[in-house]
């Protein structure tokens, strides 16, 4: 991989003399997605260990032609090993060929977000679809008995632009539905939903490793009577190990407080717990697998899930979607069922994972 970075044309590689370390930047598409960050990759070229968090500022040239300064986000240096490398982190600060002053060059520029413009049968529309993220999987997936399908849709979204005074640019509102069809049923009935908003900040601490902290309901959308709900303010912390061959690790555990009322229901704490775990480790634009789990230690009782994903068009086609199969044992897959311990296995397709 870093061999074909080495030889990519349309980009510029900043070289330092001294340090000996070459900066080779992944090309951003355009300057839009340039914006999100672009990744660079910090070559040792020596026989010895060197400290280098790579130069201040690189020149590249994005997919569509745009010529971007791009300057280095804050961070740790990094001791890279002899004929090794490091990643970092770069963002734009002006587009190259116009003039900046030397006393802004390390500030970054303000480039205005731009709304995105969707034309439809339904007539033009327009909004900042830049700001919305992936955040739990969306997907469809279906099993045998009751089992049923399950289908989920999930979306963080940044209210304020990443730059935005006062660190607003880390806060995030999410929102995840899922949704439980008995298609077992002679009707083929949705039998239940969770409902599952959440605001938070989300803090990157270095280049692998970020930190949130925020609160999330879960509730099942009833009435007075049956209604099955809980809140929670969490702490979710979230490292990168680079396995190297485009491989990645990812950790996240997290650790909760119930806060409010649960409804008519005040044990649900015996089973979802104060902690929970995820991991999940994948090859870029390959397979990847996740896991996470939740619990208490004084009851014994939680839940697992586990998900596997395979990129559609690694097979050819064209498909922009994955392979994805869904697994589930425990309490509480659906909040109604909080009490009620099952296994279920699912398969179908996603759109994010």
């Amino acid at each position: 991989m870093i061999a074909a970075l080495l030889v990519s044309g349309p980009l510029f590689v900043a070289a330092p003399a001294l340090a000996q370390v070459r900066a080779v930047p992944a090309q951003p598409a355009s300057e839009q997605a340039a914006l999100r960050g672009v990744e660079v990759f910090l070559v040792n070229e020596t026989d010895a260990p060197l400290a280098d968090a790579g130069p201040r500022q690189i020149e590249v040239t994005a997919t569509d032609g745009t010529r971007l300064m791009l300057e280095r986000t804050p961070g740790p240096t990094p001791t890279i090993a002899p004929h090794a490398f490091a990643k970092a982190r770069y963002v734009p600060v002006g587009v190259a060929g116009l003039a900046v002053p030397p006393a802004a060059q390390h500030l970054p520029a303000e480039i205005p977000e731009q709304e995105t413009v969707v034309q439809s049968a339904t007539g033009s529309s327009a909004g900042v679809l830049a700001r919305f993220e992936p955040h739990e999987p969306i997907y469809g997936a279906f099993g045998l008995d009751d089992a049923g399908g399950k289908l989920q849709v999930s979306f963080a979204f940044r209210p304020f632009a990443e730059d935005a005074p006062l660190q607003l640019g880390n806060l995030r509102f999410a929102y995840t539905q899922t949704m439980f069809w008995a298609l077992n049923e002679p009707s083929g009935p949705f039998r239940s939903t969770n409902y599952s908003p959440e605001l938070y900040a989300d803090v990157p601490v270095d280049a692998t490793t970020r930190v949130a902290l925020g609160w999330r309901h879960d509730s099942n959308g009833r009435g007075i009577t049956d209604s099955v709900d809980i809140n929670r303010i969490f702490v979710r912390g979230e490292k990168t190990f680079d396995l190297g061959s485009d491989w990645r690790l990812d950790v996240a555990p997290q650790a909760w407080l119930y806060v409010g009322n649960s409804g008519t229901f005040h044990d649900m704490k015996d089973y979802f717990g104060y902690t929970g775990l995820a991991a999940s480790i994948q090859q870029k634009d390959g397979i990847k697998l996740a896991l996470s789990a939740r619990g208490s230690v004084k009851t014994g009782r939680g839940a697992g899930e586990a998900f596997v994903s395979y990129p559609l068009r690694r097979l050819g086609g064209g498909f922009g979607i994955y392979l994805f199969g869904q697994a589930f044992t425990g309490y509480g897959e659906a909040l109604d069922r909080y009490n009620v311990n099952d296994t279920h296995a699912r398969i179908g397709i996603a759109f994010t994972r």
